[in-house]
């Protein structure tokens, strides 16, 4: 198959490659898009939601997966979806709430397919109770090199190598997955500050057992004895009678409400790329409260122009952020609409960092908060003006070879890509993670060096091991597996 020729990059627009772009429409267009893909091969794509270069391929092919995107079949007793790999998430959750279901996992962005959620063994901020998005799948049909049409079951060598190995065992047509059961469209949600690390942490620790949802955003930039303070937000399922009887919301509890998810990569009005005055973030001015709201500027419709936010804007906003956060409420009911995902609506995160940057992502293991607390202060004494910046507590380790989520601490943060002596400060936390027994995500990672790989990922080996009998010629290649030698 034909296609065209196109600079490849990802919601960070950092470091684009040029690859031809094939949008296969049929599984057996999809079968002559692998065989006909050339000598630097191909990668599978979703909606090209990973920051770093898993699906990029410099000189060869990347196959957009979207346009295979049929729901076949919602077992709406059994709570089972079969559907296409392609199948976007947030179409599939308006598809199943009326019927009592919802998503496995809730990521920060469901502007992800379903074969992008396996390939990168997606997590979220249910973690801790659901695990990663492969924990529940029940089968997946992959095409492999050979041209073959594969069913896949877990607990086999295969699907481990597949769940998190980004799109480099073949491409996943089909899958089928369990759902979570629910009874409204609505969360219950409670909000508490921390005023520092240890509070944040201790927060979530002590009270996760009792919520599916919880995650913690923590300021990067507040030091001494406010060091990784932060706020945590956690979120139940609503059951019918918090909304009110005989209200409309209890009368249309499993109703949606479909809200557009705005263009990640569509047009930014222009701005001056200055830094905001003090008075901007106080009540009544631009970046006041209300921007943090609904519709606001920073809230989740909002709009930043390019270069807006440096270390001295992060900081006010932070501090404007930190001091309007309630101290404790509880039972706050929300739409599940307007609490998931915070991310899909600010589709121009790139912006306020000067038109890119880099998201860094790890993950340290309970009993080594001391090297967490080592990071978070450096990264403070750095003054990285990351927004925003998340930290969640992980649940049970996923099953796949490569799959990032393992119990333990897992902060992410965004950086602006042109920072000075970016690249060498994150060489040093890479190698501070890698020490404490830790991990970096390889979905949001276009720079880890190969050498700190086995370190962080022990089974490796047996990865590539797979891939060189299943793939010999090597007809799926990424970017991300030329760099590490995957």
């Amino acid at each position: 198959m034909s296609g065209d020729t196109v600079a490849v990059t990802g919601p960070g627009r950092t470091a684009p490659a040029v690859a031809r772009l094939i949008r296969p429409r049929s599984y057996e267009e999809a079968a002559a898009a692998v065989r006909d893909c050339g000598a630097r091969g191909a990668v599978p794509r979703g909606l090209g939601r990973a920051h770093g270069d898993a699906a990029r391929n410099a000189g060869g092919a990347v196959l957009d997966m979207t346009g295979l995107d049929r729901i076949h079949v919602v077992d709406a007793s059994e709570g089972i979806v079969l559907c296409d790999a392609g199948v976007l998430l947030h179409r599939l959750a308006d598809v199943l709430l009326p019927l009592g279901w919802f998503l496995p996992v809730a990521p920060g962005t469901r502007r992800v397919t379903v074969g992008g959620a396996i390939g990168a063994d997606l997590h979220g901020g249910d973690h801790h109770v659901s695990g990663s998005f492969s924990h529940h799948v029940l089968s997946l049909e992959l095409l492999t090199a050979d041209g073959e049409v594969r069913t896949v079951s877990p607990g086999t060598p295969l699907f481990e190598a597949t769940a998190g190995g980004m799109g480099l065992t073949g491409i996943i047509l089909t899958a089928t997955f369990r759902l979570l059961p629910v009874e409204t469209a609505y969360l219950t949600v409670d909000t508490e500050r921390a005023a520092d690390l240890d509070g944040l942490l201790a927060r979530l620790g002590a009270g996760d057992h009792r919520h599916r949802y919880s995650v913690a955003r923590i300021d990067l930039l507040a030091r001494g004895a406010a060091t990784g303070r932060g706020v945590v937000t956690r979120a139940e399922h609503a059951p019918p009678d918090a909304l009110g009887r005989g209200t409309r919301a209890w009368r249309h509890s499993l109703s949606v409400r479909p809200r557009r998810l705005p263009s990640a990569l569509g047009p930014v009005p222009s701005a001056p790329a200055s830094v905001p005055s003090a008075a901007a973030f106080l009540p009544g001015g631009p970046l006041g409260p209300a921007a943090l709201l609904p519709g606001g500027l920073l809230g989740p419709a909002g709009l930043l122009p390019s270069g807006l936010l440096g270390p001295s804007a992060v900081a006010l906003v932070n501090e404007l952020w930190f001091r309007t956060a309630p101290r404790a409420r509880t039972g706050q009911i929300q739409r599940l609409s307007a609490f998931f995902p915070p991310l899909d609506g600010l589709p121009h995160r790139n912006r306020p960092h000067g038109g890119g940057f880099v998201q860094y992502q790890f993950v340290i293991g309970h009993g080594r908060e001391d090297a967490l607390h080592r990071i978070v202060r450096r990264i403070a004494e750095r003054r990285l003006p990351s927004f925003p910046a998340v930290l969640k507590r992980l649940g049970d380790a996923g099953p796949g070879w490569l799959s990032f989520p393992v119990p333990g601490w897992t902060l992410a943060l965004d950086i602006p890509a042109a920072l000075p002596g970016l690249a060498s400060f994150l060489d040093e936390l890479d190698e501070e993670v890698a020490a404490a027994g830790g991990r970096v995500c390889l979905a949001e990672d276009a720079r880890l060096r190969p050498d700190l790989l086995a370190a962080m990922y022990p089974r490796v080996a047996d990865f590539r091991d797979l891939r060189a009998r299943l793939d010999p010629r090597g007809v799926f290649v990424s970017d991300l597996a030329r760099r590490l030698r995957l």
